[in-house]
């Protein structure tokens, strides 16, 4: 089973947690502080981080861009901040996926295993690479290249770009990318979608309102053309 890091600082709640997750099976490691945190991540690297962001020392939000400066791991996000200007900043920071408190166990582990999979290497492609106008992505290396320059993207980005490459011209709905890509229920995933495609608009050289590669339909999905 994967291990986790829960980053909580009640001890009420991080002690349910833990051993909620123990009985689950789960190798459970938890801190309450973000220095202790970062100190695990590079000692212990676990396969999961639950990260709250209500810490003594750090606020979480800080935790995370320090976490992404380290390591790649995969961050689920537990807060009590529920509005989107907040969310967004989450998923800027570099959060895999987020939870709004309280929740219950079994949300919280279907969350986990949603990034785990996520996160696991997938099948190779017998043909791993893929070219769009003056983009190609190599899927077994997972590095894209526009007119000759690589691009800097997290996995989610790579993700998203790699599935939409490999059906170009094609539109493709925002519930088949969270089900495709996210492998969660297409719930509430359009924010999630709307963001991402935002920081991959900014890296492609592009905005929503002068697209080249991404061109979103209305009411129907978002695809991926070759702009010549």
């Amino acid at each position: 089973m994967p291990t986790v890091l829960l980053v909580e600082d009640d001890p009420t709640i991080r002690s349910a947690l833990v051993r909620s997750l123990s009985k689950a099976g789960h190798v459970v490691r938890a801190v309450g502080t973000a220095l202790d945190a970062l100190r695990e991540v590079t000692s212990a690297r676990p396969d999961v981080v639950i990260l709250d962001l209500g810490l003594p020392d750090l606020d979480g939000a800080d935790a995370l861009r320090m976490l992404r400066g380290v390591c790649d791991v995969p961050v689920v996000v537990a807060t009590a901040r529920d509005n989107e200007r907040e969310i967004v900043r989450l998923l800027n920071s570099g959060a895999d996926d987020y939870l709004v408190k309280p929740f219950s166990f079994e949300h919280l582990t279907a969350r986990m295993t949603a990034v785990l999979r996520r996160s696991s290497p997938g099948e190779v492609r017998r043909d791993p690479t893929l070219t769009v106008g003056g983009l190609r992505i190599d899927l077994n290396r997972r590095e894209a290249v526009l007119d000759g320059a690589p691009l800097d993207l997290a996995r989610r980005e790579f993700d998203l770009l790699a599935y939409l490459a490999a059906r170009p011209g094609t539109v493709v709905s925002r519930r088949e990318l969270v089900e495709a890509v996210w492998r969660q229920p297409a719930v509430g995933g359009d924010q999630t979608i709307d963001v991402h495609l935002s920081w991959l608009r900014r890296k492609l050289g592009e905005t929503a309102a002068a697209p080249r590669y991404l061109r979103t339909v209305r009411g129907v999905g978002v695809k991926l053309v070759d702009p010549t």
